[in-house]
């Protein structure tokens, strides 16, 4: 009878340990040690600005800590310091914010978009993505490798997937520079100084076209191509007769174009900033 008892014992406090364990599982909290994940994606370049992905820009205080996105009050894909025309900003936050504009900036076809040049490059994953990516300056926007060439160098356009003429593109990307016309026998980079500013050499291929030409030449005898490290240029009036006085030259090796180049008898077209 004693061992009876005493195996009835070890059962209910066997069914007692139970019980209590069972109790105490569903009170253990899971929630924690685990960091939700960000509501938003935000930018990282800037000091005192911030752009998320739903195209708010804030400071960084307001930046709320737990969604990591800006505060709703404010104006949504704002374009401040932004030039429509040209699609570039002097703010790479706002240029994010005006970029992300549906009306703007197609999702699906931001997403063909690949990063980089090469074939095995990656597409970009999102609207977000592709207009950060696309606002950070480039090459093209720096010159003497130290300068930007415009205030406006945040660009988030492609050119090539619009239906612009080409001439609206090609002058919408000249936006912030100044194209002036050189004294026979001067070279852009004589003509730039002289008004207190640098020239562009990355911007010549953009002046070195006939119908860029026509628009601040006369052109009068015509616009060809030339081999001349001058291009693009127009011939004097008064230059020799076999040099076709008043046409207008360019050239086909673009990587024969540099501000240095000059000839006595020649104009050339100069873009300067």
């Amino acid at each position: 009878m004693e061992r009876f008892r005493s195996r009835v014992g070890d059962l209910t406090l066997l069914i007692l340990v139970i019980l209590a364990v069972s109790t105490k599982v569903p009170a253990i909290r899971t929630d924690i040690g685990f960091r939700q994940t960000p509501l938003c994606k935000t930018t990282v370049q800037g000091r005192y600005l911030i752009s998320d992905n739903k195209g708010y820009v804030c400071t960084a205080p307001l930046l709320d800590s737990v969604s990591r996105c800006c505060p709703l009050g404010g104006e949504r894909f704002s374009c401040q310091g932004c030039n429509l025309a040209s699609q570039c900003c002097n703010s790479y936050e706002y240029c994010v914010s005006c970029c992300l504009d549906p009306s703007r900036t197609r999702e699906d076809l931001a997403m063909k978009v690949k990063i980089a040049k090469p074939v095995t490059a990656g597409t970009y994953a999102s609207a977000f993505d592709y207009c950060a990516g696309r606002c950070r300056h480039n090459s093209a926007s720096v010159v003497h490798e130290n300068a930007y060439a415009s205030d406006f160098h945040h660009c988030f356009s492609l050119h090539q997937n619009s239906s612009e003429p080409k001439e609206s593109k090609t002058e919408a990307r000249l936006t912030g520079i100044d194209v002036l016309v050189g004294r026979p026998g001067e070279s852009c980079e004589s003509v730039c100084r002289s008004r207190g500013q640098s020239c562009l050499s990355n911007m010549l291929s953009l002046l070195n076209q006939c119908d860029i030409l026509q628009k601040y030449m006369r052109c009068k005898n015509g616009c060809y191509v030339s081999m001349g490290g001058d291009q693009p240029a127009e011939v004097a009036e008064d230059a020799p007769s076999h040099l076709n006085p008043g046409a207008c030259l360019y050239t086909q090796m673009e990587e024969r174009l540099f501000c240095e180049g000059s000839h006595q008898h020649t104009r050339r077209l100069c873009p300067c900033a």
